[in-house]
């Protein structure tokens, strides 16, 4: 498989929608979406890395499968808006490489590593 820019899956997912009368959903009914697909991430995790095994007759889902409906409803998100995620990505990296760069404990480069 290819690798995508956020560009691209936007335009992807904007050429999705738009076949649709309905077309996007509301801020409001958007972020409801983010908040259920949020809920079967935990769901998900719970079930791969906590006490709760899923039960026999429940669906088989995947952690990868809902990052993807995360990652589909955030560009739906974004899109809704004008938001441009890469943009949006920037400038959430330029705040943690200035704000937040000295707030976790750096990983030391081992001796001899930068030796050359």
């Amino acid at each position: 498989m290819t690798e995508k820019s956020l560009a691209e899956m936007q335009r992807e997912v904007d050429a999705y929608i738009s076949q649709f009368k309905e077309g996007y959903f509301s801020p409001l009914a958007m972020l409801a979406r983010m908040s259920e697909e949020v809920g079967e991430l935990a769901r998900e995790v719970n079930h791969s890395y906590g006490e709760k095994p899923k039960k026999n007759d429940e669906a088989d889902n995947s952690i990868e499968l809902e990052l993807g409906d995360i990652l589909f409803i955030t560009i739906c998100f974004a899109n809704s808006l004008g938001i441009d995620l890469a943009e949006a990505h920037d400038k959430v990296m330029h705040k943690f490489n200035t704000r937040d760069k000295d707030r976790w404990t750096r990983i030391e480069a081992q001796s001899g590593e930068n030796d050359q």
